[in-house]
């Protein structure tokens, strides 16, 4: 059923329709000795920690309109860190047009949409190879909301908040809303691809594979970046410094490395 802001299905009662935001990007680096091991994780506990989670988390709430009830966070040890916020409606008097779009969502600037009883929350995962050199940060980042609106509208912040070398996206709609009539709406908007909320430039940067299940309203995206320059995977030093054996070798392990996180299997030769 196609919802316009012109042709609105008037509900009984609330919206209670539960739709779900999963981002979970990963970044990898080769860090060849313990030394620039132990110097990663400490970059990577630095540049995300739960202050700096929170932060981003508090601007997730700001673009999709909630109230911050209450904020959980913690930094552990020796790495990582986690953020739970509790959010809550927005009182609005007309829920603006722009969420019957499939369309990027805004960078920082607030907007103001209807919520109720959802969470934002955030996991980060710093971890390393034991004998190839290859050092991965994974975060996880939940927005699950209630009523009108689609946490698909702070993708576009999230995915510039984090360098990011692959990402898995996954969204789902759950639940029912009934009309007056007592028939039930499973989706309240349209959408074919989580890829129509993320913008062009950022599109063009990765190669992307859907995995959609349309009758089940659940629709899943795995982005790759394209292009691989070395230089952006060493830490502390430049490639010039290495022979071209070398630098093709740490090359391949960088490249299978993602290649396994992006198709979800191990690779080998």
């Amino acid at each position: 059923m196609k919802l316009t802001p012109e042709q609105r299905v008037t509900l009984h009662g609330f919206n209670n329709l539960t739709k779900s935001l999963s981002f979970n990007m990963y970044d990898v680096c080769y860090t060849k000795t313990k030394e620039e091991r132990e110097a990663y994780i400490e970059y990577i506990d630095e540049q995300y920690s739960a202050e700096r989670l929170t932060h981003i988390l508090k601007t997730v709430s700001d673009i999709i309109g909630a109230h911050v009830l209450n904020i959980a966070q913690q930094d552990y040890v020796p790495q990582g860190a986690s953020v739970t916020m509790l959010i809550s409606e927005e009182p609005v008097v007309e829920v603006p047009t722009d969420q019957f779009e499939e369309s990027p969502g805004p960078l920082p600037d607030s907007v103001v949409m209807a919520l109720d009883k959802s969470h934002i929350t955030v996991h980060t995962y710093p971890e390393y190879h034991p004998d190839e050199g290859i050092s991965t940060f994974r975060a996880d980042i939940d927005v699950s909301t209630c009523g009108e609106i689609s946490p698909l509208k702070a993708l576009n912040y999230l995915i510039h908040s984090f360098e990011t070398d692959v990402m898995t996206i996954d969204y789902r709609v759950r639940g029912f809303t009934r009309d007056i009539h007592g028939h039930k709406l499973f989706i309240d908007h349209e959408i074919n691809s989580i890829q129509n909320y993320i913008p062009d430039d950022v599109k063009n940067l990765f190669d992307m594979i859907d995995v959609n299940v349309y009758q089940e309203n659940i629709f899943h995206t795995k982005c790759k970046l394209k292009e691989f320059d070395l230089n952006n995977y060493l830490f502390g030093y430049k490639k010039e410094t290495l022979d071209q054996e070398e630098a093709d070798e740490i090359t391949e392990k960088l490249t299978m490395e993602m290649d396994e996180i992006f198709y979800g299997k191990n690779m080998y030769n």
